[in-house]
């Protein structure tokens, strides 16, 4: 292995008697490649379960099919990697980068992706259940028909990314970021992410059925027949926020702010709403009842 990457790494540098590391189909499963220079590398069909990978330099690498479950890949960098079809499952990958890779039909199942960067990431048909996503960063990226259930999501960032029928169901997190991201038919349903920022968010078709998102952030948000029945609203703030025809019967409200009656006028409520002022639905025009009282 040792000969296999230095001649790699000279044929990085542009050595003329040199070869470019082909790996594809072997087992190395517990080999150290700790801060290795795989830059490039084909890696197709490689297992490397349980394998010392941190801080290694993956750039660009071909690891389409590769396994790496129980992986240490603390800080290793694969930007712009081809990573259609592996595994990454149960693997420590804290710190590493990703950003402009190709993400399709990749499992991250329980791997360990705190403060993790996918900027402009395409991600598609990918699992990533039960990860924990601290501070993960996906500026930018472009997410479809992907699963983030009961994942950990406290503080990450999707500033400005695109998502697609992407599965939240059951998440956890605090003060994930949503700015002037675009939502398509995404499922929330049962997700806790209080403090939430959807400013400037536009979402279609979502559902945030028995959600828990008190003290969110939706100003200037485009929240046009989103379902929030059922889901705890309590002092979110909704200023210039667009909710025409979004289903807040058996929301919890109470104390929402920047609210106004035209606003709940064109939202649908009933008698479990709990209106800002703290009085049950529906609401009425003219009521003031869109006024928290403090």
């Amino acid at each position: 292995m040792t000969d296999v990457l230095r001649g790699h790494v000279d044929w990085l540098n542009g050595a003329s008697v040199s070869w470019r590391a082909n790996l594809s189909g072997l087992t190395l499963n517990d080999q150290n490649l700790q801060n290795a220079r795989l830059t490039k590398a084909i890696l197709t069909g490689s297992t490397f379960l349980d394998a010392n990978m941190a801080g290694a330099d993956l750039g660009e690498a071909q690891l389409t099919g590769a396994d790496l479950e129980r992986a240490q890949l603390t800080n290793a960098d694969l930007t712009g990697a081809e990573l259609t079809r592996a595994r990454f499952n149960f693997c420590w990958m804290s710190g590493a980068i990703m950003s402009e890779a190709r993400v399709h039909e990749t499992t991250f199942r329980k791997a360990h992706l705190a403060q993790a960067r996918f900027l402009d990431a395409s991600i598609r048909e990918a699992s990533l259940w039960g990860a924990d996503l601290t501070e993960a960063a996906f500026h930018q990226s472009h997410i479809f028909e992907s699963d983030f259930s009961e994942s950990t999501l406290d503080r990450a960032i999707f500033i400005g990314a695109r998502l697609q029928n992407v599965r939240f169901y059951g998440v956890t997190g605090e003060g994930v970021n949503f700015t002037n991201a675009k939502l398509e038919s995404c499922n929330f349903s049962s997700a806790e992410m209080t403090h939430a920022n959807f400013s400037r968010t536009t979402v279609q078709s979502g559902n945030f059925y028995k959600a828990i998102l008190s003290h969110g952030d939706f100003r200037n948000s485009r929240m046009r027949g989103v379902d929030f029945s059922r889901a705890n609203l309590e002092r979110a703030r909704f200023g210039d926020a667009d909710l025409f025809s979004t289903d807040l019967r058996g929301a919890d409200l109470t104390g929402a702010r920047e609210l106004t009656g035209d606003q709940l006028g064109k939202a649908l409520t009933d008698r479990d709403t709990i209106l800002p002022s703290g009085k049950n639905g529906p609401f009425l025009r003219y009521s003031g009842d869109e006024r928290c009282r403090r």
